[in-house]
Parts: C-alpha cells; structure tokens; sequence
C-alpha cells in the first residue's frame, strides 16, 4: 500500500471506507479498496451475472454518469490517484474526474451543500489497465468521489499521498511514531522474497504468516549476517517503545533484531542510502517465535529507524512508539497550517 507516490490514503488497511455510489448491480463498491490486487475467473456467474473484482455498475447510466465516495483512512494530501481497470475490457468507463473535498466525523458526503474540489479532470480510461493520475494540490483531504463518464467497471481506486496528521491528537500523549496512520514510512528493505516490509507499519493486528516482512533464506550467515528496513517517522520524535511482533512466524521467525536510529534527513540526492544510522536504540536482541515483545528504549530526536533482522526470517509488525520533538510539532503546525 506504499509506492514512490506515497501511501494509499483510501486502503481498508487504514479504514478507509466507500460511503456511497450511484450503483452496484455488478460488483459491490466496497471492493474498489481492497488492499488484495485484483483477480479474475473467466466464465464463474452467480445471480449477478459475471463474477468481478471490483466495482461495476448497470449498463446506460445516462448523460451525468455514474460516482462513488471514498472515505480516506487517513486524511492527508493526494499526490496521485490509480483507477485500476484491470480485468474490465469491453465494459470498462470511457472517462473520469476526481475530486475531494473535507468533511468532520459525522456530516454526509452526500448532502447538497458539500463543496467538492477538482482534482483529476475529465481524462480518458484505458480498458485493462492502471490508469494514473497526479495530482498537483498541496491541500489536506478527507473524502475522494470518482465520477465516471459513462457506466462501467474499476478493479481498484488507490489515492496516493501524505498522511498529515491534526496535530491536536498527538498532545500529551504518547502515540505509534513510525505508523502510517502518523506518516510514517518504509524507505527500503533489503530483501522481499517473499512478501515485501511495507506492511510492517501496518496499523491493524497481523492476519496470517503472509501478512508481514519475509526474506529468503540467507546461505552466506556469519557473526553479523542481517536483512534490514529502513523506516522513516513524519517529524522528529523521542522514543519509548520499541515492539517487534512476530505472530504466525512459527518457524521462519527471526532470531534476533537490533534497532540504529538517524537523527538526519535525506540531502535530496542520494537518498536513505546515505543517511547516517549512528544512534544506538537496541542492542541485538533475542527474539521469540510468534510473539509481541516490547521493549523500553530512550532515544532523543529520531527521524528514522534501520532495523536489523538476523540472520533473516519473518517480523510481522515493527511499531516505535514515543512523542515528537518540540521541533516536531512545530513542523507538524506548520504541515497542517498549509494543508487547510
């Protein structure tokens, strides 16, 4: 659900939810955000018709089209947006716009007096296919509609971006630094054999053994033999917590892990790969198999994590929890200030 465009604002794994739409006799709105990627089986019906992965609407939907209203997960600002049309050919939309617009907690995105922004205008959709569009708006959004030009079928609707939390929720309280609901992000990983460590930042609890970082089995293990992720936080914190979840691992867990932080940023050329990892979190560190395990750290002004895993294996999630530097919230204030 991390790509370079950002996170996926509107992913069920953030709760994100699709509200409304002007139909569904096809395929439920609901899975426009699944976080799965789309499938399909040729020739499987059910009352329906045609069984779809994803959202698709009556034939002749009339002159105005057909809409769907996503809820974002995590407010924040929109740099891309993917309709996915994959598996919809023949009777996928000719075209779509995007908008967005902020609501509070309880006011319906379906009333009449919401003022809805453009953000994607009207752009033409290829059948079977990511269909991707940036966007160019600095602002902080709650809800995205997708408004197509006709009827049809979209597998998936991803809306990339910026998680910009209200600063207001991180006062006097401890909150998870590193998670993607707070802007936090992974970087890079050194090996995604079999499934990649975005989802080590995930905010909800692990499912199963596939949802989590795992590596090949490494054949070259010596004293200091590691995999590695790198996660960055939204602004500076100082840590309390560290926990490193390795639930379904049963026999694939890594063994140890060790934690460097960065009090740095990127100079805006090279990247993390020069970022210095010099402050000491935790030292390397037994791990047991299928289990949360918390430990007390007290690091000052971190920006990032590298996280050590040996000699490789399986960490389901890695949560850092602390509370942001005065520096922090005033970049946090300056963030929201901009974004409303």
């Amino acid at each position: 659900m991390t790509t370079a465009a950002g996170v996926d604002l509107a992913s069920r794994l953030l709760g994100g939810s699709v509200v409304a739409a002007s139909d569904e006799s096809f395929g439920f709105k609901e899975r426009l955000i699944d976080p799965a990627e789309p499938a399909f089986v040729p020739g499987t019906y059910d009352l329906r018709g045609e069984v779809v992965d994803g959202w698709e609407t009556r034939r002749h939907a009339g002159p105005r089209g057909d809409w769907v209203i996503v809820r974002l997960g995590a407010p924040g600002r929109i740099t891309a947006v993917d309709v996915d049309t994959r598996f919809f050919s023949g009777n996928h939309p000719t075209a779509c716009r995007v908008e967005a617009c902020v609501l509070d907690r309880t006011t319906t995105p379906c009333g009449p007096g919401v003022e809805w922004t453009e953000l994607v205008g009207n752009a033409a959709l290829k059948d079977n296919a990511h269909n991707v569009f940036e966007v160019d708006d600095r602002r902080r959004w709650t809800h995205v509609r997708l408004r197509l030009a006709s009827d049809g079928g979209v597998a998936r609707l991803r809306v990339y971006g910026t998680v910009i939390p209200d600063p207001a929720d991180w006062e006097d309280v401890t909150v998870e630094v590193s998670g993607l609901e707070q802007g936090g992000r992974v970087e890079w990983c050194s090996d995604s054999f079999f499934s990649h460590a975005c989802s080590v930042i995930s905010p909800d609890r692990p499912r199963n053994m596939g949802d989590g970082w795992e590596t090949r089995r490494r054949r070259d293990i010596g004293p200091d033999t590691h995999d590695a992720v790198i996660i960055s936080f939204g602004v500076p914190a100082d840590l309390l917590r560290i926990e490193v979840d390795t639930s379904y691992f049963v026999f694939n867990s890594s063994l140890a892990v060790s934690v460097l932080g960065s009090r740095c940023h990127p100079d805006g050329r090279h990247g993390w790969a020069m970022v210095p990892f010099d402050v000491p979190i935790l030292q390397k560190t037994t791990l047991v198999a299928d289990a949360r395990q918390l430990f007390r750290v007290n690091a000052t002004n971190i920006t990032a994590l590298r996280v050590a895993a040996y000699p490789d294996g399986g960490i389901a999630r890695i949560r850092a929890l602390g509370r942001p530097t005065a520096e922090g919230a005033a970049l946090m204030q300056r963030r929201w200030r901009r974004s409303t």
